[in-house]
């Protein structure tokens, strides 16, 4: 249960009712999802949080697919199940399936683990140095 009453679709006014009606129009969808009714409580922070985000999960260097994935990533990581399960869904919309979602979760699940190894041992990265041509082995 959210800790702060949500701000339903029928109440919202002035800025809160602009930012829902943009939510709604582009993402396409019948009710705003809850996130944004919890934030209504402060218009200018509502609308501060959907341009952010607008900004950020926009077509840049990264397209929205790749955005979604590493939005999973974290979700997961910081153990936000509503993020986790609003960017899944996200991802479950651009085509992404089970074997999808467990292949990233085992991404997930990797890094985490090997991030705490190499932090607990305070192991220094070093860039790596390619090999001098003429040298035999593999190539790659």
């Amino acid at each position: 249960m959210a800790l702060v009453r949500l701000v339903d679709e029928s109440e919202a006014t002035g800025l809160v009712k602009e930012v829902y009606d943009e939510i709604l129009a582009s993402r396409n969808l019948e009710r705003v999802p809850n996130y944004w009714k919890a934030l209504a409580h402060q218009p200018e922070y509502l609308a501060a949080t959907w341009n952010k985000l607008k900004a950020v999960m926009s077509e840049g260097s990264l397209d929205r697919r790749t955005k979604e994935i590493i939005a999973v990533a974290v979700s997961a990581t910081n153990n936000c199940s509503y993020c986790l399960s609003s960017h899944t869904d996200a991802l479950r919309g651009m085509g992404f399936g089970d074997p999808e979602v467990l292949e990233l979760m085992a991404v997930v699940d990797f890094f985490n683990g090997s991030n705490a190894v190499a932090s607990g041992l305070k192991v220094e990265y070093e860039p790596p140095v390619p090999r001098a041509e003429g040298l035999q082995g593999v190539k790659g």
